[in-house]
């Protein structure tokens, strides 16, 4: 059975992601980048791999990434094959998202939890496996 192997991070809607992530640094002493509103979180042994933390980043409150608009936060979870995880959750009958995508940075795919949470499934590339 696959299982989730970790968070690779937070994602919430903000009306202005620069002011919140300027607060969040502020006040909760994250070392958020000004470029994309975010931040690798401290964790593990290795802070910036996948064995990490995890991420934390706001985005513009129109973003379509998170799925409906009244979600307002979107978790991302570590996984060690998407592509399973996917076909598992098919399997069990659940709102699973066709699209997917790869790129340099993993393997995402996404279900929709039963009260309309999109959730993100994120598989590392191979030079940061979760194994």
């Amino acid at each position: 059975m696959q299982k989730v192997q970790g968070i690779g991070g937070v994602f919430i809607r903000a009306k202005e992601r620069h002011a919140l992530s300027a607060w969040y640094r502020k006040h909760l002493g994250i070392d958020i980048d000004d470029e994309w509103c975010g931040a690798i979180l401290p964790g593990g042994e290795k802070p910036t791999s996948a064995e990490g933390g995890g991420i934390w980043s706001a985005f513009d409150e129109k973003t379509d990434y998170f799925g409906a608009s009244e979600n307002q936060f979107m978790v991302n979870f570590r996984v060690s094959d998407r592509d399973a995880m996917l076909a598992q959750l098919r399997e069990g009958g659940c709102d699973v998202d066709e699209k997917t995508e790869d790129s340099e940075y993993g393997h995402f795919g996404w279900v929709t939890d039963p009260e309309g949470h999109r959730v993100e499934l994120w598989q590392p590339p191979a030079d940061r496996s979760t194994s």
